[in-house]
């Protein structure tokens, strides 16, 4: 009786469960599944990740530590279009690229792309670098293209520090540095408008607190949409987002509460852009044929 009685309200509970975990599988995991994936084998640690603003569905990439003066142009399905080498008398050997933006620079009118060789595990470097060089269309048809940017080495006010988040802002027309390993974090930022060459020592702006565990709430992207209306703030297991209020600087913005996106963790992700539109963003991690996510901003 007993027994008989437990089955009849068991097994409704067992079938709505099994229901339940279905209907997630189809409506919710099914939305997170990998668009697609990076297709060169070249691309096996890639760090960083940012729309071109002249080149509809291209995409700049790059590898972190141990790999030559190179990015990458792939197509938002993860098709490599072009391989840029950047390299000249004057250029230091990269030592750790860790991420990669494009927004305005010293013509007007033009795009560039920043590539940020911002990473010091050991925090003991002099200083780091950021190289600049205009956006070219023939990125997205040319297979092997050689470059010469503009080199900036750049200096934090507060001793060397790690970090692997970098973005552009382009109303204020700053340079982004987020560091990434201590429990708080900090924000750093230096004008776009410096010459070949310069030393400069960033502007401490904010210090910011992320909850969680370390390693998983160390900062590994950020990303500011090519309007400077939104931004994205990566950590290896959370995205973060903001909607700036007016014009007010980045670094108040992110001082506010963020809102915390839909993620599906990956294996080491350290890569977030924004698709020129801002509608959109894509994330991708380290390793081989990495998956490629797509997700829609708040609002689209």
């Amino acid at each position: 009786m007993f027994k008989s009685k437990a089955l009849k309200i068991f097994v409704p509970i067992l079938c709505l469960a099994f229901i339940a975990a279905y209907a997630k599988h189809r409506l919710i995991d099914s939305k997170h599944l990998p668009e697609s994936h990076l297709y060169s084998k070249e691309m096996d640690e890639t760090s960083g990740l940012a729309a071109s603003a002249i080149s509809p569905d291209i995409y700049y990439a790059h590898n972190d530590s141990g790999d030559t003066s190179r990015f990458f142009a792939i197509t938002a399905d993860g098709k490599l279009k072009s391989t840029i080498y950047f390299g000249g008398d004057h250029i230091r050997p990269v030592r750790d690229c860790e991420d990669i933006a494009v927004g305005p620079g010293p013509v007007k009118g033009k795009s560039y792309v920043y590539i940020g060789d911002i990473g010091d595990n050991g925090s003991s470097r002099s200083f780091i670098v950021v190289y600049r060089a205009q956006e070219n269309k023939k990125w997205a048809t040319d297979s092997l293209m050689h470059i010469l940017p503009v080199q900036l080495n750049v200096k934090y006010p507060d001793g060397p520090k790690d970090a692997e988040a970098m973005a552009i802002d382009p109303i204020q027309k700053l340079l982004y540095i987020i560091t990434k390993r201590r429990d708080s974090v900090g924000v750093y930022t230096t004008p776009l408008n410096y010459k070949a060459n310069d030393t400069v020592t960033l502007t401490f702006r904010a210090r910011l607190f992320f909850k969680g565990l370390k390693p998983f709430k160390w900062i590994t992207a950020a990303d500011i949409s090519h309007d400077g209306q939104q931004i994205l703030v990566k950590s290896y297991e959370k995205v973060y987002y903001w909607k700036r209020q007016a014009n007010e600087p980045v670094w108040q913005t992110l001082q506010r509460s963020p809102r915390e996106l839909t993620y599906k963790q990956e294996k080491q992700g350290e890569a977030i852009a924004f698709t020129p539109d801002g509608k959109g963003y894509y994330t991708t991690s380290e390793g081989i044929y990495a998956p490629i996510y797509y997700y829609q901003t708040p609002g689209n």
